[in-house]
């Protein structure tokens, strides 16, 4: 596949592409807790071990900013904020839950003792 150009960055094959929008550590663990329920900010800080405040910001924001997320800001005070998943970040489930599994399966073959959180 011949390369192109999205938004000023070149990419070499649609794998890249796919991993920029949904990669790194913390996206998918964003997505995969939003597949089943909407989420405040401070409740995705909780649930979420060792993001820091400024790393979720940035995240959210990518994820809002493809379309994967929807950000419903409420007119109250103090400041109200939910994040649920959208069609498009819905579509993106059934990748993370693949690589999700086969991870915990090379952990497995590897002998790491892990506690599997649904």
């Amino acid at each position: 596949m011949p390369d192109f150009i999205y938004n000023n960055k070149v990419y070499y094959n649609p794998v890249e592409f796919a991993m920029d929008r949904i990669g790194g550590t913390w996206k998918m663990p964003i997505l995969w807790r939003l597949k089943e329920r909407i989420f405040r900010f401070g409740e995705l800080k909780k649930d979420i071990p060792h993001i820091t405040d400024k790393m979720l910001t940035t995240q959210l924001r990518q994820l809002e900013a493809e379309g994967f997320i929807h950000r419903k800001v409420y007119p109250v005070v103090p400041p109200k904020v939910e994040y649920s998943i959208t069609e498009k970040g819905r579509t993106a489930i059934p990748i993370i839950e693949t690589i999700r599994n086969y991870g915990l399966e090379l952990m497995e073959r590897e002998g790491i003792k892990h506690k599997v959180k649904r």
